[in-house]
């Protein structure tokens, strides 16, 4: 008969696993390929930062990334998505492994001149914030790939129409959290996403 003392070891190891963390979810539609399980993936972009540097998918290869997506003469939600943004700059500012996107859906007007100061104006790291402009038609079919609505409709505030919504990508291209950018209620478990991303096992081995 097992000793009361080994009971409640064993006891205490299966509690322990049983509070362990589950990974975050792989979101968007999957699908099985020769035997492999094969997640959603972002689309493939070239656009030019705040620097004018040409920044690819390549670029951030060795980073997990919050994206948004949106425009600086926006009149609407950006400003509180912005808001949002720069708390989790502020509250990621001690995790190498992440870098943040705003995507512009308005090139004709957010040139990378305008980009750099826009982003000089709130406050953003320029180490790790990249303000990016490209192709416009490009840009809001990319915006879908992230789960992201966004379109040119000449009767909204600014003439597009777009969510305030952030999301979080891993190293592979694959979509793992969101955050409503316009909700500062979900910007702290948001925070916290990331930096359970940034220092699990699937981004440290890599």
């Amino acid at each position: 008969m097992p000793h009361r003392t080994d009971i409640w070891m064993v006891c205490l190891l299966l509690g322990i696993a049983s509070c362990k963390e589950a990974p975050l979810p792989y979101l968007g539609n999957q699908q099985t390929v020769n035997g492999q399980l094969v997640y959603h993936k972002i689309g493939n972009f070239s656009h030019y930062n705040q620097d004018s540097i040409l920044m690819t998918n390549d670029s951030f290869k060795n980073y997990i990334c919050v994206v948004d997506f949106f425009f600086t003469s926006c009149p609407s939600i950006c400003p509180k998505v912005a808001k949002e943004m720069l708390k989790i700059q502020e509250g990621l500012s001690d995790i190498e492994n992440v870098r943040l996107i705003s995507f512009s859906i308005d090139p004709k007007r957010d040139t990378p001149e305008r980009l750099k100061l826009y982003a000089e104006n709130i406050g953003a790291d320029s180490n790790k914030w990249h303000f990016l402009t490209g192709d416009k038609d490009l840009t809001l079919d990319l915006a879908s790939t992230y789960f992201v609505a966004a379109l040119e409709d000449a009767d909204a505030p600014g003439g597009f129409d777009h969510s305030g919504k952030i999301v979080l990508v891993d190293r592979d291209g694959h979509v793992r959290a969101f955050s409503e950018g316009t909700d500062p209620s979900e910007t702290d478990e948001f925070i916290k996403n990331v930096k359970k991303l940034a220092n699990s096992p699937e981004t440290k081995r890599q």
